[in-house]
């Protein structure tokens, strides 16, 4: 087929579309302005024959009123070619939003091909024992070691009694023991103060009886 028709045209993609939119709007712009210049013109030429040249006057304001006509249908047209361009884009918003979705979908999708409950909860026991074990080697490093030898805890508990006992023992014969008797030493700093005292109410009379005479 392509031997008769020649080579089939490229699908259009929507940015293509929107700039040759976009051309064909600068386009219309600006025959819309140089019409405006000719209609600028022609009511120039009215006005200046409207006295002198009607014939001339009236040729240029049907003049004009085409150039007006024209105008009025490149309006329309730009409207429409804008109205468009709207379309298109708010087309390909949605475009680019629907292929962005898909692919986190397809991304989505490829994840959890990967994985299933089965591999998750396995890996979950993993993880556990490996800890359960870090947590066993922890406890057995720091817990003290023998210095060569382990200790008999039944041979320490017998020496503890023995211990025990001697210190009963000597504690009962202690009080057995008779008491000893140490030979009395008189209060030296009480009888002072009895004397002291003894002196004091002496000569505390014999004040009282030289003041009666």
């Amino acid at each position: 087929m392509n031997l008769f028709f020649g080579k089939a045209k490229a699908k259009s993609t929507p940015k293509d579309a929107i700039v040759r939119l976009r051309e064909t709007l600068l386009m219309l712009e600006k025959r819309e302005n140089f019409l405006q210049t000719k209609i600028d013109n022609e009511l120039k030429v009215a006005k200046a024959n409207a006295t002198k040249n009607k014939r001339a006057a009236l040729m240029a304001l049907k003049r004009k009123k085409q150039y007006e006509v024209q105008i009025e249908k490149i309006s329309g047209s730009r409207m429409t070619i804008e109205t468009q361009v709207m379309a298109i884009e708010s087309a390909n918003v949605n475009l680019e939003t629907m292929n962005a979705m898909k692919a986190g979908s397809d991304a989505m999708k490829n994840i959890h091909g990967k994985l299933d409950i089965d591999k998750v909860d396995s890996t979950m026991d993993e993880i556990r024992e490996q800890m359960d074990l870090a947590n066993e080697i922890s406890d057995a490093i720091s817990q003290p070691v023998g210095f060569g030898y382990d200790m008999d805890e039944d041979e320490l508990n017998a020496e503890l009694e023995e211990l025990e006992q001697e210190e009963l023992d000597s504690k009962l014969l202690g009080a057995e023991a008779p008491p000893v008797h140490m030979p009395s030493v008189p209060n030296q700093p009480l009888r002072s103060k009895i004397q002291e005292e003894e002196d004091e109410d002496a000569e505390l009379a014999e004040l009282r009886a030289s003041m009666a005479n």
